[in-house]
């Protein structure tokens, strides 16, 4: 798959990504569709900001909603404030998982950092 030229750039190639999986409500459409939801998330690890990121939502506005809470966080300021952006902002059904799922992802963002160390 080629990369696009125009959205891409150079420096966006120093990225990392994580993902994190949390179980969905039974009650829910994604549930229906994904079984978990799956989040991923690009950071730029010199500044540790979240560039862009998706989930496993089921609608577009869900999915764009988590984008625009998720993305310029940065992950030095821990991962708390962004869970309580999600526990303040997000009132679906998913949001437990999400919040959970976000606690994964971050742990693997220590876990990069701790190695980065090494």
């Amino acid at each position: 798959m080629a990369i696009e030229s125009d959205r891409y750039q150079r420096d966006d190639l120093d990225t990392i990504f994580f993902t994190g999986y949390a179980k969905l409500p039974s009650n829910i459409t994604a549930e229906k569709l994904y079984e978990v939801i799956a989040i991923g998330i690009e950071v730029d690890p010199n500044t540790s900001i979240i560039v862009d990121c998706d989930c496993t939502l089921a609608t577009m506005v869900a999915r764009n909603f988590f984008r625009k809470l998720a993305i310029g966080y940065n992950l030095n300021e821990g991962i708390e404030g962004l869970t309580k952006v999600f526990e303040e902002r997000y009132y679906g059904s998913a949001r437990k998982a999400i919040i959970t799922s976000l606690k994964i992802m971050y742990e693997k963002w220590l876990t990069y950092l701790e190695n980065k160390k090494k």
